[in-house]
């Protein structure tokens, strides 16, 4: 029996491998990426299954998985890969194109914390702990969610109530302004 693909899943392989800058069809499943995943107990489908679902045309199921934004992108998959596919990247990819998509209600939580993270960088520079999580345990409804730990960390100096300034930050929210500038003409 003879599996062929038909054009629209042929195009969606061919977007992600243009993406990351490699072909995908090289991955033959071994599974060494999922053997060093050290979240793949959590996902719904393991990396070599994400890479086959991408391979396959896969579209709807892997841009609506919750696997894409479980991934931690610590490319220990991808060092791992005999066939040096970048499993991260293709992670990256999905995500991307996901929520360019609208297509982030698998993990709202998590594409919240995404947006944060990037807004307090943007603002500060750097990561401000206290910010961050202050603002998405307010918006996660949990504002209290963490006083505990916070509490302790505190006491032993390793929150900082305010963030030191950084050198060139005009500069570097100008780069984010860029981006944005650069996002707004691509759609």
């Amino acid at each position: 029996m003879k599996i062929t693909l038909d054009e629209h899943s042929r195009a969606f392989a061919q977007k992600i491998s243009d993406m990351i800058g490699q072909n995908i069809d090289g991955c033959y499943q071994c599974g060494k990426c999922t053997a060093g995943c050290p979240i793949a107990y959590t996902m719904e489908f393991s990396p070599h299954e994400v890479i086959r679902l991408v391979q396959l045309g896969g579209e709807e199921e892997a841009l609506t998985s919750h696997t894409i934004w479980l991934c931690a992108s610590c490319e220990t998959c991808t060092s791992r890969c005999p066939k040096n596919i970048d499993v991260a990247a293709v992670m990256d990819a999905l995500r991307i194109l996901a929520f360019g998509q609208g297509r982030t209600e698998a993990e709202k939580e998590i594409t919240l914390f995404h947006k944060l993270f990037l807004k307090v960088i943007e603002r500060f520079g750097r990561v401000n702990d206290l910010h961050l999580m202050g603002r998405y345990n307010l918006l996660t409804l949990n504002p209290l969610k963490d006083w505990r730990l916070g509490r302790k960390l505190l006491a032993k100096g390793k929150l900082k109530l305010t963030t030191p300034p950084v050198k060139g930050l005009r500069e570097f929210q100008e780069i984010f302004r860029r981006v944005r500038a650069n996002q707004s003409e691509e759609q």
